[in-house]
């Protein structure tokens, strides 16, 4: 089963469409609400230069937005 790691905040539409997605493969995730947590969002920035949410990371690799995730599995390039 793959590692994922949800960044998100309480009032973003990709961010539940992210979540529903994973809920669907039955992947289990892990989230981590960056909606009060400046300081977090602001390194995760600077360090993937990626301003929105959801940040997705499978195994331990930024893979991007929920766009990113369903074109990388429409592509089949997600774990199995």
């Amino acid at each position: 089963m793959p590692k994922v790691v949800l960044y998100t905040t309480q009032v973003c539409s990709f961010c539940l469409s992210a979540k529903r997605f994973f809920e669907q493969k039955k992947w289990p995730y892990e989230e981590i609400d960056l909606t009060d947590n400046v300081s977090l969002r602001e390194k995760l920035n600077a360090e993937y230069h990626w301003r929105t949410v959801p940040m997705i990371f499978i195994n331990d690799e930024f893979i991007g937005g929920f766009r990113d995730l369903i074109e990388k599995d429409s592509k089949g390039e997600l774990p199995e």
